[in-house]
């Protein structure tokens, strides 16, 4: 049973408060299940005190709860694996917030640690480590969240920061992504929204302190308007392509299904029918299959 009051936390992570008094509320009602871990050093008071390796929530729950003692599993570790340990316990746990993983992979890397070693004390993959790291020491906080979440991989996240700010190099990125089929469905639509997000807000997901709003005046005003009218005009020539696009694809298989040697070929291979909205557009612009 150890003191509150000597333990240190050496690196304290902020929490979701409403789970956070969920924790308080089991601990309360039925106990601790599982002790916090500490390892022992000297106090500027002679008296013995405590370094927090695993637990914050735990003893943060022992605080509110009015408690002056917790109990505590001792070991003796240095520093780095205090908090190689703490950091291999968040990666365990089943929902760790991405951006802790991140960060803790960064602190391993500043305390010294090289790729092969953080590789080895975390269980992931060096390739895995050195393009994190890289990510991290550009900034880009969205690609990294996404990548942590599963939503886009980690090579492409690498193939958009290589493109930079260069929208039609970032679309390359984007296109060859697809085409090596590293991007599929929604995986490809989660990606495009995150290009648009860090071209417009930035790499970086922190948030800043609230700026104040600009001034509203005439050539702002213009601007704004300019800005809006040319989306707009981009947006009409977008839709004007797809059509002609469309239309193409109709006279082709207008064509195509005109050919009874390929429409035999079709049936033999039992894809002789088409969608109904398909056939009725070709009937409603002059065919007659």
């Amino acid at each position: 049973m150890i003191p509150l009051d000597r333990i240190d936390v050496l690196n304290p992570r902020e929490r979701n408060q409403r789970k956070f008094n969920l924790i308080v509320e089991n601990i309360g009602a039925v106990g601790l299940k599982k002790p916090v871990t500490v390892t022992p050093r000297p106090g500027d008071d002679g008296a013995e005190r405590y370094v927090l390796v695993c637990g914050e929530g735990r003893l943060n729950a022992f605080q509110r709860l009015g408690e002056t003692r917790i109990p505590a599993l001792v070991v003796l570790v240095s520093d780095e694996d205090a908090f190689v340990m703490s950091l291999a316990e968040n990666i365990a746990r089943r929902r760790h917030q991405p951006l802790e993983l991140l960060r803790g992979i960064t602190l391993l890397r500043d305390k010294g640690c090289s790729v092969k070693d953080i590789s080895r004390k975390t269980d992931l993959h060096e390739t895995y480590v050195r393009q994190i790291l890289e990510l991290v020491d550009k900034g880009e906080e969205r690609l990294l969240v996404a990548v942590e979440q599963g939503k886009i991989p980690i090579t492409v996240a690498i193939h958009i920061v290589g493109a930079g700010d260069d929208d039609k190099a970032v679309q390359v990125a984007m296109q060859a992504a697809y085409e090596s089929g590293e991007l599929r469905g929604p995986q490809l639509m989660y990606a495009k929204r995150l290009v648009e997000r860090r071209r417009f807000l930035g790499p970086s997901i922190a948030r800043a302190s609230p700026r104040r709003k600009p001034d509203v005046t005439g050539p702002s005003i213009v601007r704004a308007y300019k800005k809006e009218t040319e989306r707009q005009l981009l947006m009409v020539r977008k839709s004007a392509l797809v059509q002609d696009r469309l239309f193409f694809i109709l006279a082709a298989l207008r064509r195509m299904l005109e050919d009874e040697n390929f429409v035999n070929v079709l049936r033999l291979e039992g894809l002789d029918t088409l969608p109904k909205y398909v056939v009725e557009r070709m009937a409603t612009n002059g065919g007659s299959r």
